[in-house]
């Protein structure tokens, strides 16, 4: 059995994240740090079933579902940036990193989705409270890994760091899967801590100047039975978009 999450108390968040660089916030606290609707992560969840496939697995695989977009949050200001591919240096990404992925955008209802904006501002206080108040460009990624054939890994590329400033891990659902564990390691030494995230709309946080992270393989509990790991990943960087053209550190 995996361990379960050492939870945060929402009013200790703060000292949490500055203290240990990562924090795990459960459905309702992160509910509250985001101000959503209560119906708002249901509203949501349809969107994982028709996920296009992700043709830039250079391991040869077929287990990894996703989309992209790209916001600009100041304040309580939140507005859609220009669709644009997701790229990140080699230094952060050894697997995948320094090639431009195009990958389809966010479903068009989510831009204007009160409670979605609501989300991206609430995450943006946090990562303020981090770096100090500024304007922070969002990338939004929904995955769903699924272990139909065998197995699905989450981080193919390894225990990484973003290149961000602020990555929120949301679990969305697991359906038929074991594994999946998240482990999280001090970037400077070998301290770290591992678990599984398993209930729905619950919120790992993390500093990602502080730490590097990984989720292990997941596979089917019942063979022949669907199976698969659905998350909502959001990075916040300061300064500007990652591109070919942009410092490789925040």
């Amino acid at each position: 059995m995996h361990p379960p999450p050492p939870l945060t108390a929402l009013p200790d968040l703060g000292a949490q994240l500055a203290s240990a660089g990562w924090a795990v916030l459960d459905r309702a606290s992160f509910q509250r740090l985001a101000g959503v609707d209560a119906g708002a992560f249901e509203r949501w969840q349809p969107a994982w079933d028709s996920l296009p496939p992700d043709r830039y697995l250079r391991d040869g695989g077929r287990y990894r579902r996703r989309r992209h977009g790209c916001f600009v949050v100041d304040g309580d200001q939140v507005e859609a940036a220009p669709h644009r591919p997701h790229w990140q240096p080699v230094d952060y990404n050894a697997l995948h990193g320094g090639i431009e992925r195009h990958f389809e955008p966010l479903p068009p209802a989510w831009l204007a989705d009160r409670d979605w904006q609501r989300l991206l501002a609430g995450l943006g206080r946090v990562a303020s409270a981090l770096r100090g108040a500024q304007r922070w460009h969002v990338e939004a990624h929904p995955f769903r890994i699924d272990a139909d054939e065998g197995i699905g890994r989450p981080t193919p590329e390894g225990a990484h760091r973003d290149g961000v400033d602020l990555v929120a891990v949301l679990l969305v659902g697991r359906q038929n899967v074991r594994g999946g564990e998240t482990r999280v390691f001090d970037a400077r030494g070998p301290q770290g801590v591992r678990f599984q995230l398993a209930e729905p709309w619950s919120a790992l946080l993390l500093d990602d100047e502080r730490v590097i992270h990984e989720s292990t393989p997941i596979q089917p509990l019942q063979a022949g039975q669907p199976s698969h790991r659905d998350t909502l990943v959001l990075t916040f960087r300061r300064g500007g978009f990652q591109g070919p053209e942009a410092p490789t550190s925040p």
